[in-house]
């Protein structure tokens, strides 16, 4: 396996397919690079360099006891960046996996990107607060107490929601829900309930002034984990110039729910980009 050895000792799985320009994808909770399959097997026979990596204690990576806070995943982001020496890369993030990216350009600025494309993501904020309307604290002391108590069914159930299959019009593969299940429990377990707090409770918003590259927002507006009105419509109201894209009836898993029609917008965007 392809392994970089990050300032503390952890190991970080990548993937590193094809030649030309870079792509980077950072993938959502509590998933891993498998995720991205889809997109980067279609970039990658287009004439695109795609990386993907699985975040620290996911995946094929090192599951160190401490480390789940978005200033440590976008350090790491910056060690893979500087590793391969990666320049004009555009960054995609999906739901967790958009506040990585985010944080890496707020605290490494973007001399070595060209755009950003933040897919069914949490930022600018994904909690309620007092002046933020998102889902309360009490839904994720659920998520936390339900992977503790049981994660394996927790997992479980959680994919009816991630994936939209509660809803009449919408079907999934059991193939694909068995490998998703697979993906979630081959991570530790520690670093999947730090998650929950990270991704809930850090606020992008200071972040969002620091973007100036060209950047797209894709979101559905059926999103059952990430509603599209208090993360992507405001990423896309916050960051300067940004283009918001809704999939009207989409759901959270749009990376496979959506592919086609996310693989032509990721397409066009960084085709455009120059």
């Amino acid at each position: 396996m392809t392994m970089l050895t990050l300032r503390d000792g952890t190991e970080l799985y990548y993937k590193d397919w094809g030649r030309g320009r870079p792509i980077l994808f950072s993938h959502g909770w509590p998933l891993n690079a498998d995720m991205w399959d889809a997109q980067m097997l279609h970039f990658a026979e287009r004439g695109w360099r795609v990386i993907a990596f699985d975040r620290r204690g996911f995946g094929r990576s090192s599951q160190p006891w401490n480390g789940y806070d978005y200033d440590t995943f976008a350090d790491d982001i910056g060690e893979l960046i500087e590793a391969l020496d990666l320049r004009d890369v555009v960054l995609v993030g999906f739901s967790m996996g958009g506040g990585d990216v985010v944080r890496y350009l707020a605290r490494e600025g973007s001399s070595r990107v060209r755009g950003l494309a933040l897919v069914s993501a949490v930022t600018p904020m994904f909690m309620k607060t007092a002046d933020h309307d998102g889902p309360d604290k009490a839904v994720f002391d659920g998520i936390r107490a339900g992977l503790a108590a049981d994660r394996a069914q927790f997992l479980d159930d959680f994919a009816a929601i991630f994936y939209g299959t509660n809803r009449e019009h919408i079907s999934v593969s059991q193939g694909v829900l068995k490998q998703t299940f697979g993906i979630a429990m081959q991570a530790s377990i520690k670093g999947t309930i730090d998650c929950v707090t990270a991704f809930s409770e850090t606020d992008f918003r200071p972040d969002m002034a620091r973007i100036d590259v060209p950047t797209l927002v894709i979101h559905g507006d059926d999103d059952q984990i990430v509603p599209l009105e208090p993360t992507g419509r405001l990423a896309a109201k916050m960051i300067a110039g940004a283009k918001l894209i809704v999939y009207e009836g989409a759901q959270h898993a749009t990376a496979w729910n959506d592919k086609d029609r996310l693989n032509a917008d990721l397409m066009a965007f960084v085709g455009g980009l120059g």
